[in-house]
């Protein structure tokens, strides 16, 4: 935002159309955004896996991603295995509902 507002007052005491500043600004504030954010888990997998394949092509290469992706991590993270849990346990606790519903999930989420 404030980079548009800087190239527009630029523009405007230039003599300049308003666009020009527009397409200006607008194209450097995805770079911007982009590189302050930290990559998804899935974001590094997919990085990890196109390096190990590197210099395979085709379906070679296709086959090699797939197989790569799909593998579990070594160990999995922590909130994985809770998602895990709460999903299994709502899907055994399905049709309760209120006091009768959050008791049995509590006893299904300890005993796991």
């Amino acid at each position: 935002m404030k980079h548009l507002l800087l190239s527009l007052a630029l523009a405007a005491s230039l003599g300049l159309p308003a666009t020009a500043a527009l397409a200006q600004a607008s194209a450097a504030a995805p770079a911007s955004a982009a590189a302050s954010k930290p990559l998804t888990a899935q974001q590094q997998k997919m990085g990890e896996c196109s390096s190990r394949n590197k210099g395979m092509k085709g379906d070679e290469y296709k086959n090699a991603m797939k197989s790569c992706l799909s593998a579990e991590p070594a160990s999995a993270p922590a909130s994985a295995t809770q998602q895990q849990k709460m999903s299994d346990c709502s899907k055994a606790n399905k049709g309760k509902k209120g006091d009768d519903y959050k008791s049995a999930m509590s006893a299904c989420l300890a005993a796991k």
